[in-house]
């Protein structure tokens, strides 16, 4: 454990009440970073920032949708409050309602935009004013191979990863005078509490499909957002990295 890499840094990890969020905020503070810990679920979250504690790490607890513009400006008010400042934000907090287009409800479109790709407009907006003062930072941002190649009943969250992928793109350029990078990672199959709810002959289907012939964990994609996060990053911008095992290429 490398508690180094991150010392004296400020994390704020979207939605890492369990799955990639979690281990992200764990490694993380394992490289010596401190973590607030977003999530909408209190006691995953209340849990997550005491394992934080017990690595030795500051952790603070905002819970509150991504997807709500007052919730987003309240977490900050207290990030500046208990922390005064932010280095590292990751924009991991999001949500599936999958359906086929020809069925998908107004809601179940909207609920996606919002949380997956407002979310990460709102946070990104409200940290940069932090973090421009500092001049130094990074800004990660969670995309997924579906908002690369597109996926069968997942319209809008397919639409919301590929604008991830966009605003990724356009911060980098805009960002680079404050010395802020921006990156996305882009996930394929992992196996965390989300996918764990697929069939299993689904499963397999996918997995056939990806060369390493296995799904990925979340310590994978957290192993890459802790470099990212990080200064040996610090001429990488603009990149989405995949991280899925071959199965897009």
């Amino acid at each position: 454990m490398n508690t180094d890499l991150l010392a004296g840094k400020v994390a704020l990890v979207t939605g890492c009440g369990r799955g990639i969020g979690k281990a992200i905020a764990t490694t993380l503070a394992q490289s010596g970073a401190d973590i607030v810990v977003n999530d909408i679920d209190v006691d995953s979250a209340e849990k997550l920032a005491g394992e934080i504690a017990a690595l030795g790490r500051n952790a603070i607890v905002c819970c509150g949708s991504v997807g709500d513009r007052q919730a987003v400006n309240a977490m900050f008010t207290t990030i500046v409050e208990e922390f005064g400042a932010l280095d590292i934000l990751v924009n991991n907090a999001g949500i599936t309602r999958d359906n086929m287009m020809l069925n998908m409800t107004d809601e179940e479109w909207n609920q996606v935009i919002q949380v997956n790709l407002n979310g990460v407009f709102y946070c990104t907006q409200t940290a940069v004013k932090m973090i421009n003062k500092q001049t130094s930072g990074r800004i990660v941002n969670l995309t997924s191979v579906t908002g690369q190649t597109g996926n069968l009943g997942q319209v809008n969250y397919a639409a919301a990863k590929a604008g991830v992928i966009g605003i990724t793109k356009t911060l980098a350029r805009e960002l680079a005078r404050y010395q802020i990078t921006v990156n996305a990672v882009a996930p394929g199959f992992i196996d965390t509490p989300m996918t764990a709810a697929i069939p299993d002959e689904i499963k397999q289907t996918v997995i056939k499909d990806i060369p390493l012939g296995r799904a990925g964990t979340p310590q994978n994609i957290a192993d890459l957002v802790k470099f990212l996060s990080s200064d040996k990053a610090a001429y990488i911008t603009g990149q989405i990295i995949s991280c899925n095992g071959g199965l897009y290429i």
